[in-house]
């Protein structure tokens, strides 16, 4: 069976790419939303027309891009979330949400200060990993049954 994984959160560093590039070889397959910053923030107004405000610029974009997270994160098996260090997501926060609320098996990607403001978030998380060897590790063990060497 292979496993779907979707990948949500922060955009800015390369953490994906060392998940998937350390889950080479496992049954898994991974999704996640547009990293093209500018496209996932223009999507709506290039596909739909320009707004004058950027309320509802901002606004369309959210929801068609709403149309592929929900999507990926209905399909999934497990959703891994970063909450990284230099930006806000809140985009993350609602993906954890989501998950949650669909029963999803999720996985919290972030770092120690972030604790006591991600509380409630890592709360409904099966785990909360540091770095994404341990996100890695985890799939690892889910899919194989095999402990880190």
């Amino acid at each position: 069976m292979t496993y779907k994984v979707y990948l949500s959160g922060e955009i800015h560093t390369d953490w994906r790419d060392h998940i998937m590039q350390g889950a080479a070889g496992l049954d898994v397959t991974f999704s996640g939303p547009v990293t093209d910053h500018a496209a996932s923030d223009d999507c709506g107004v290039a596909i739909l027309g320009a707004e004058p405000d950027k309320f509802w610029h901002d606004n369309k974009g959210a929801k068609v891009n709403a149309i592929r997270t929900r999507r990926d994160i209905a399909a999934a098996d497990v959703v891994v979330v970063r909450f990284g260090e230099k930006y806000r997501q809140w985009n993350a926060a609602f993906d954890a949400g989501y998950a949650a609320a669909l029963g999803k098996s999720l996985i919290v990607l972030q770092q120690p200060d972030h604790d006591h403001a991600l509380k409630e978030v890592d709360a409904a998380a099966l785990a909360v990993a540091r770095d994404p060897e341990q996100v890695v590790q985890i799939l690892r063990y889910v899919l194989t049954g095999a402990l880190p060497a």
